[in-house]
């Protein structure tokens, strides 16, 4: 459950060409999490609202809006608001990477490539670093397809986030929750024009 941004992530990185600002399309991207409850009831979850950026120097930023959790079930959303990530006080998570842009800047379109990327996920002031394996697509000259290679796991601890989970649980009974998060995500950035 709280998986986040994490994923989110990294995808960011890629910025072919040096000198052209990358943003994220929200509406073709997805950032998918896991969660586990009574040891074996596994349920896919996701974020509706990402925002992301490359600079020209190949900084990446992603934000993803806690606010837009989406379980399919709005009583759960709400609860994941206001039990877990707390989003009136905590309202984002933001990961920020760096990468080698002469890789992407290589590749023709129809191209893809496999890279791993380091960055840094910072939820309610923690700051986790991760290392994140994607594959990376040249779909044309203007857009670049980011994606998970395998699932990052992120625990709940990690980010401040045990307490919002023993919450969780609480309200609806549950003998668990896995404080283990997989985390998975598509992301398509398009090259702004500059």
């Amino acid at each position: 459950m709280r998986t986040l941004s994490l994923t989110a992530l990294a995808f960011a990185l890629w910025t072919a060409p040096a000198s052209a600002e990358w943003t994220l399309d929200n509406d073709s991207s997805r950032i998918s999490f896991v969660s586990t409850k009574a040891g074996s009831a596994a349920e896919v979850h996701g974020f509706e609202a990402v925002d992301g950026q490359v600079d020209d120097n190949g900084r990446a930023t992603i934000t993803i809006d806690l606010d837009s959790v989406n379980t399919a079930v709005p009583i759960r959303d709400e609860r994941m608001r206001t039990l877990l990530f707390e989003t009136a006080e905590n309202p984002t998570a933001t990961l920020a990477a760096s990468v080698d842009m002469e890789a992407v800047s290589a590749l023709d379109p129809g191209q893809e490539t496999a890279m791993v990327a380091e960055g840094q996920l910072m939820l309610r002031g923690m700051v986790v670093s991760l290392t994140i394996d994607l594959t990376v697509a040249r779909l044309s000259d203007s857009r670049v397809l980011v994606a998970s290679r395998k699932p990052l796991v992120i625990n709940a601890g990690q980010l401040g986030l045990l307490d919002g989970v023993e919450k969780l649980r609480e309200v609806v009974g549950l003998p668990s929750i896995s404080p283990a998060v997989p985390v998975s995500f598509v992301l398509a950035f398009d090259r702004q024009p500059g």
